[in-house]
Formats: C-alpha cells, structure tokens, sequence
C-alpha cells in the first residue's frame, strides 16, 4: 500500500497541525542542501520524546521525504544518516507510527542503506531496522522474504541483522548466503564486530543439524570455525566471549556436527561451561553457563559423569539456591524485585542442570539427592511463583525419579508426591508433561507412593489426561494407568475401567499414535491379568475388546503392537470362562492360526503361547478345545515348529504337544 495522503485528508487536519510542524517538513524541500540538512537535524531534536509532535510530521507527508533523501546517492552522508535516526525516531513512537513506516516501505529503503561502506549511515539504518521489527505490529515475516538481506550488514557493521527464530527462519538466511557473509567479520579488528558474528552463528547452529554440518568445514583465515570457536574459550577473552563460544560449540555437539567425545567439547567446552558456574562470575554469566551445560551435556552419559566430577559441580550448584542471602534485609522495593528475579533465574537454572546430570547415572543422583537440602529444595521448587522454576523443578525431580532406591527412601521420606498432585492441577501443558512423566515413575509397582497416590484421586485426572490433544499428556496419561494396573486389586481395575470409560478405551486403542496404542495395549493387558480378574473384565467388556483385538491383528501396524495384542489374547485364553470368547470366534482362531506360521519368531511365540493356554489339560473342557483346535490344523502347525531352529519356538511346541498325548 502506497504510503500517499490525499488531499481532502490533509486539509483536514491541517487545522490540527502546528505552524512549526509544517515548517519542519517544508525544509525538507529547501534547494539548499545545507538547509536541507539542518531542518532534518532540527527535526530530530523536536521529535525526540514527543509523540504528538511525531504524529503531526507523519501526517504532513514527512516519511516520504525522508525515504528520499535517504536513498538518493547525491544526498551527503551527514544527511543520509540523519535521516535514518528520525525515521528511526518516528518508529520508536506509537503502534501507528510503525503501520504508517511499514506503508511507506520503509524497509526495503533502509536495507538497501545497508550496502554503503559508511559505518555511521549503516548503524543507523540497523538501530531503526531493530526497532521496526520488534514492534509488535510488524509482521516477521517481513524480514525472511526480502532477498536482498544477506548481502546488506555484514560487510562492516557491528550489529549484523539477524532474527532466526525457529529451524524455517534458520533455513531462510543459511540459503541466502548467511554463513559466508558472517564468518569473515570474526577476523575484524573490532570486538563489537566479533561478537555479533559470533551471535548469530549461535542462533543459526541452535538444533540445526544441516547449518551445525556446515559450520564444522568453515575456514576463516586458513583455520576451521570449531578451531576458532575454542581460541575464543580461553580464559584471556572476556567472558561474554567465552560463554557464546561454548554456546556455539554445544550446538554444534547437540546437532550431531561435532562428537560429544570430541576433544573440543570435552577438555575445553565442558570444563568452560563449569568455570561459568563458579561464584566468582556474575549472577547473568552463572545462569547462562548452568543452562548452557545442561543442554550440553543433556542425552549424553558420558558427559554427564565428566561434568559431575570437575569442580565439585554438584556441591557448587547449591550455592544457587543460597541468594539472595537475606530478602528480608532489603527495603528498597526495585532492589528486591531485582533480587528476586535473580534468584528464580539461579533456581531454575540449577534446577535444569541437576536434572541433567542425573538423568541416567544411579551414582549421580545419590551424589545430588545427597547435596544440602536437595529435596527439600526440589518440594519447594514445585510451589514456586514462577512457572519456569516450577517447571525446572519437575524436571529435577522427573530426572531423580528414575532412581529405584530413592524411590523407596529419599521421595518417600520427603512425600513428593502431595506437590507433584499439586503441580497436576491446572498446569499448562509444559509443566503437565513433564510432572505426568514424573507420576508414571512413582506409580511402579516398587514405589510406596503409589498407594497414597491412589487415595488422592489420582485415576480421575490421569483418564482426562489420556482426552487430551497433546500426545504427550495422553502417553502418559496412559503410561500412569498402565503402571497403576500392574498387579492391581480388582477395586483399582474396576476403578480405571469406569474412569475411563469403554468409549474412551477404544478411542484409545485406534489412535494414530503407536506409543498411544501400546501404552493401552500394555494397559489392557495388565488389567487383564489373574483369572478372577480375567473373567470379571471379559464378562462385562468381552465384545469390545475381542473387537479392538480383531481390528488391531488386521490392520497395518508393527511386529511389536502385534506382539502386544497376541500377548492379551493369550491372557484372556488363560481365564476360566473369558476363553471361551476365543474358542467361539473362529476369525479370531484363525487368526492365532495364522501367526503360528508367521515369519517373525515373536509373534509365532505369542501366537503359541495363546495354545498353550486353551489346550491345557488341567482345565476343564481341555478335550473339546484340543479337538476343536486339532480340526482346523494347530496341532499340524505344532509339529513342524517343534522342528524349529528357534530353541523357544522348538520347546514351546513339543510342550503344547504333550498336553496332546496325555
């Protein structure tokens, strides 16, 4: 849209407008360049601060002027850049300041400013660009669909333009030649320079395996970006230097373009990311290096026990919970905000490190659970006002929670499970993730949590949870109740069953998602265990789920969801009365039939283990199911696998033959 204002609507407002606001724009038209000039520098100083007046030169058609002067090359320098700085100005006014600049297309202009060798004319440009897009108004857009951008800004500006948010955007500028023309500026004398170069390699590389690839292979000055990446992680460059060094680097690791086992990452990235956290650095720089690590060193085990034994980490990290050392000692009301914030910052960051190093290693999580008051420190994490240290302590506590032995002992004594309940109840999706991941741990047959979380109503939320449009919630939601099933009392069965409803249930097992399907498959197969139980469930649900059965054993799905299935079946054949809902479905006998001569080993197995339990001869009605089966080829079946190589299939088949002959 053309930024033109047509006469009527000018008129119209002329009245409004003051004599000097007109007068700043008709300098604007003066033949004299100098005089040019010195209106644009005095309408600077009159806009500075005074939005109304802005609003007044908008009106009066002073963009479009601007936008000329800036782009026309017969204009000064001096002036250029002036220009630049009250457009940059007018932004930083009202919403509809920045709409009327966007209309004027203003940012093609400025990019284009962008190619002048002139350092103050493209810093202004930059400031002002920066400006428009962090105004909400400006769509994002914008800046990854003008193609001209690579090649403006990074030829001498301290302040390269770069706003990579999410793997597209990342792509956008790695294809328009982003890499190539950053490098270079880490040779630059300048520090800024330096920097920002170094910035952007850390946005662009962030879980990006094709950009982390390149980088590996980049030369600068005859030597590889990795090489340059560890000079700047000495201890004589400044820290903020260091920090985006190691940052760089741990993307790099993360993305798979460097080994984790790398000499980079682990003598010299690593022990860096620690040094960060010591108490010598600042509050900022401690933060940053605790959440920088923990990415680092976050599916890696081997990292993970490097990083628990340099410098006393573990007991180094306690010191982030011990600020500020006195709230109650400070009255000034921005102090303790500030403070605050700090502490919450240090909290989480600590937080998601601990989580880190202990996600894997038994020894690990002893050492943290060990550390001063760690869960009492966690218990109270889990109330805190902030969300993101809540959510850092449920990822602490979810990392720890994988521990069999501080299952029984530590989470027991401290009762973790009364706020975990708490966390549940209308968290967002983020925090139900990982505290839903954390309940299914504490919810395994070995945990003495899992009764009194029973008793706190716990079946009620985990069944909505499995209604939930987040995969995740509706995986574990599954995942808890399936734990919460494994050897259960009737009561609890019947209890998980009502809760969720037998609508709900095959919803479940026809879920697009496989882990969705076999976390209910792993369900129904643990409410589906012990007679009484067996007969019980089938008596009241039996059509449904030898439906559910049928349709899974036809359809496209994995040698393991199959595995899975056969595995229900062969529970149900083990029941009193429930078997006879096979021995009564002949497409279901057949089926079983025909996975006996399937080629994959485990299905055969499960399909046999199905056999087994109907012909066995203790039972009654043993014979009529031994004849019904011999009828329709099992037994045929039974005598080539019991010359099977597979040693399993071989034995299970001559002892399915025996309750034959007996």
């Amino acid at each position: 849209m053309a930024c033109v204002l047509e006469t009527p609507l000018r008129m119209s407002v002329l009245s409004e407008v003051t004599a000097s606001s007109r007068h700043y724009v008709d300098r604007l038209f003066d033949p004299d360049p100098q005089k040019v000039l010195q209106g644009v520098i005095d309408m600077k100083n009159a806009v500075i601060g005074n939005n109304k007046q802005k609003a007044n030169l908008i009106v009066l058609g002073a963009v479009p002027r601007l936008l000329y002067l800036l782009q026309q090359e017969t204009s000064s320098t001096e002036l250029r850049t002036e220009c630049a700085v009250v457009l940059g100005s007018l932004a930083m006014g009202t919403e509809n300041n920045v709409k009327s600049l966007l209309d004027c297309h203003i940012i093609p202009a400025l990019l284009q400013g962008l190619l002048s060798p002139e350092l103050k004319f493209i810093e202004a440009c930059l400031r002002c660009l920066r400006t428009i897009f962090t105004s909400p108004v400006t769509p994002e857009e914008l800046l990854y669909t003008l193609r001209h951008w690579h090649s403006c800004g990074f030829k001498s500006s301290p302040q390269p333009l770069l706003c990579a948010n999410g793997p597209d955007h990342q792509t956008i500028l790695f294809n328009h030649g982003a890499v190539q023309n950053i490098a270079h500026l880490l040779s630059s004398t300048s520090y800024k320079v330096r920097m920002q170069a170094l910035k952007c390699f850390s946005v662009l590389a962030f879980e990006n395996p094709q950009v982390s690839m390149t980088l590996v292979n980049v030369l600068v000055d005859g030597e590889l970006l990795p090489q340059i990446f560890v000079k700047m992680l000495q201890r004589d460059k400044p820290i903020e230097m260091q920090l985006t060094s190691a940052k760089c680097l741990t993307y790099m690791c993360r993305a798979g373009a460097i080994q984790t086992d790398d000499n980079c990452i682990v003598l010299k990235t690593l022990p860096s990311l620690v040094r960060m956290c010591s108490k010598e650095r600042l509050l900022e720089e401690r933060v940053e290096g605790a959440e920088t690590l923990a990415y680092l060193i976050e599916t890696d085990v081997e990292l993970q026990r490097i990083a628990s034994i340099t410098d006393h980490l573990i007991a180094m990290l306690s010191d982030y919970f011990k600020y500020p050392s006195s709230v109650s000692a400070i009255t000034d009301i921005k102090r303790l905000d500030h403070d605050l914030k700090h502490a919450h910052e240090l909290r989480q960051a600590a937080f998601k490190l601990y989580a880190s190093l202990g996600a894997n290693d038994e020894d690990i999580r002893k050492k943290i659970i060990e550390t001063e008051n760690m869960m009492d420190r966690i218990v109270n994490g889990l109330s805190e006002s902030s969300i993101k240290v809540r959510l850092s302590a449920v990822r602490c506590l979810h990392s720890l929670s994988r521990s069999v032995q501080q299952l029984r002992t530590s989470f027991q004594d401290h009762a973790v499970w009364k706020p975990l309940m708490k966390v549940l109840q209308n968290a967002p999706d983020e925090v139900l993730v990982v505290a839903s991941s954390t309940l299914c741990n504490l919810l395994l047959e070995f945990s003495p949590s899992k009764e009194p979380i029973l008793e706190s109503g716990a079946i009620e939320l985990l069944c909505s949870l499995t209604q939930s449009e987040n995969l995740a919630l509706r995986v574990n939601g599954i995942w808890a109740l399936m734990n919460m099933a494994f050897q259960a009392e009737q009561k609890i069965k019947a209890d998980i069953l009502q809760g969720l409803s037998t609508e709900q249930l095959f919803q479940l097992l026809s879920d697009s998602d496989v882990n969705v399907l076999m976390k209910t498959l792993g369900l129904l197969r643990n409410l589906l265990s012990t007679r009484p139980h067996i007969d019980q469930i089938m008596s009241t649900h039996g059509k449904q789920i030898m439906q559910a059965v049928t349709l899974i054993l036809e359809g496209e799905h994995n040698i393991e969801v199959k595995e899975q299935t056969l595995c229900i079946l062969a529970n149900i054949a083990d029941g009193t009365t429930a078997k006879e809902l096979i021995m009564t479905n002949d497409d279901i006998l057949q089926k079983i039939k025909y996975y006996m001569s399937h080629s994959n080993a485990k299905l055969q197995l499960a399909a046999m283990f199905c056999i087994s339990n109907l012909i066995w001869n203790e039972e009654e009605g043993s014979q009529e199911r031994q004849d019904k089966l011999r009828d329709i080829g099992i037994v045929d079946i039974l005598h080539k696998l019991s010359q099977s190589s597979d040693p399993n299939l071989c034995d299970k088949a001559k002892t399915a033959l025996q309750q034959y002959l007996a």
